[in-house]
């Protein structure tokens, strides 16, 4: 059988493809480099780290993804591979929201917390904010309970309306069910109506929780709950727009449980994930 040759003359082809024939004689006769492999290759992973982190990731979280999975790279050759082929971080857009009432006749908890965010095991000291989701049919609100010795989101809500109930107490339930209080515990909020009523401290009573508050108009007494707020807000929220409260439950749980606590690296840890930090003082406590 007679072999099948292309009856086309190169020239034809290059018109119809829309290249210069030079050009194709070219790269006929000047194969890619090993070093435009190489950079091909980790221009590749990087994209991938970047997808699997739905964009949200920039360079110094892609390179210490990319050197736990055996790549040799520097977090400025990432940069500068990201900056040539325009991968940016969606991470851009501002984060400013109030949802403090501390226009209550409540009992005020002293600042017991005084910014001093380390903790040296689980269940130490907690911080809980909330904060607002808008969406097409309303706003959700979002209570977090977070734990400051592994930075992980501990207890969390979503509800429609901004009682107690709904936000503080049912993100403290789910808390102290993921994480039983064995010893004492600093749980420390703002000094909005939902940590300062009655229906919250209920909760507390017969455990060994010493609650404390931040002083008034002062965002940097609880700057770490802030700042899971400002991370998921530029992270998530302000890329969606949300037509039904369903669909940015689905959301939140998806950022919380699926990606925040189980996969994104915290500079606070050395770029480990909360879970990843978690087993690291587990395997230290029973080391000691």
């Amino acid at each position: 059988m007679k072999e099948h040759r292309n009856q086309f003359p190169v020239e034809k082809m290059c018109q119809v493809l829309k290249v210069s024939a030079s050009g194709y004689y070219y790269w006929l006769h000047h194969p890619v480099s090993l070093r435009e492999l190489k950079e091909q290759q980790l221009v590749a992973q990087i994209k991938e780290v970047y997808r699997q982190s739905k964009c949200r990731y920039g360079s110094p979280r892609i390179a210490v993804e990319l050197q736990q999975q055996g790549v040799c790279v520097s977090r400025p050759r990432v940069a500068r591979m990201m900056h040539k082929h325009q991968i940016r971080s969606i991470v851009r857009k501002r984060y400013r929201v109030q949802t403090t009432d501390s226009g209550h006749a409540y009992t005020v908890a002293e600042n017991h917390l005084a910014r001093d965010f380390r903790a040296l095991r689980p269940a130490e000291k907690w911080v809980s904010d909330l904060t607002y989701i808008r969406t097409g049919e309303g706003w959700l609100y979002l209570t977090i309970v977070l734990d400051l010795a592994d930075r992980k989101v501990v207890g969390w809500a979503l509800s429609e309306t901004m009682e107690a109930e709904a936000t503080t107490v049912a993100a403290f339930r789910m808390a102290i069910r993921n994480r039983p209080l064995f010893h004492s515990l600093l749980f420390h909020s703002d000094r909005g109506v939902q940590y300062a009523c009655s229906a919250f401290r209920e909760q507390l009573e017969g455990t060994p929780v010493l609650q404390s508050m931040s002083r008034k108009g002062n965002c940097w007494d609880n700057a770490v709950a802030e700042s899971f707020f400002k991370t998921m807000k530029t992270e998530m929220v302000y890329h969606h727009q949300f037509a039904t409260r369903q669909e940015a439950r689905l959301a939140v749980f998806e950022y919380i449980e699926g990606f925040y606590n189980r996969k994104r690296r915290h500079s606070a840890l050395g770029y480990l994930t909360p879970c990843q930090y978690e087993k690291l003082l587990c395997n230290q406590a029973v080391a000691a």
